[in-house]
């Protein structure tokens, strides 16, 4: 064999080597992005969320509330704060809610139920209030902007 087949043959398995090498470390990179399975679930939940935002503002946060603890749940690190900030005011006020035994869909807070005390209807109103402060409208700003820069998804907020 001559030197220029030799030569070849060697170019010929560097280049099959750094193929294989190329292919195994973004194997080894995909297996291991921390937004894989988070970006998974926001498209997973994003049709449900939709659906359920379609029903009203306070009704359909609370009943997107399951989706959007599954997305807490496997959020990353930069974005876990808000997802703890969305869940924590979503779940306050469904708690107040639930306390005061009222439908979130039928509330009226200037025509309230027959035995919902003061006491109920204020902590309807912080749990509200809590929910429209800039503080839970810029966690579900960030979360929903996280959606679409990483997982190319809007959540539909």
């Amino acid at each position: 064999m001559t030197r220029a087949g030799v030569v070849r043959i060697v170019a010929a398995v560097v280049v099959a080597a750094a193929v294989v090498a190329g292919v195994l470390v973004w194997r080894a990179h995909r297996d291991r992005d921390p937004y894989a399975a988070y970006c998974g679930l926001v498209v997973d939940h994003r049709g449900l969320i939709s659906s359920a935002t379609e029903q009203g503002a306070t009704t359909g946060l609370i009943a997107a509330l399951p989706s959007f603890r599954a997305l807490q749940e496997s959020a990353p690190s930069d974005i876990a704060d808000d997802w703890g900030v969305v869940v924590t005011a979503i779940s306050n006020l469904q708690d107040a809610l639930s306390a005061a035994g009222v439908d979130p869909a039928t509330y009226d807070r200037a025509h309230l139920p027959a035995g919902v005390t003061a006491q109920q209807r204020d902590a309807i109103d912080a749990a509200a209030t809590r929910l429209d402060s800039r503080e839970t409208r810029d966690a579900m700003t960030a979360v929903d902007q996280e959606a679409r820069d990483v997982c190319h998804s809007p959540l539909v907020m």
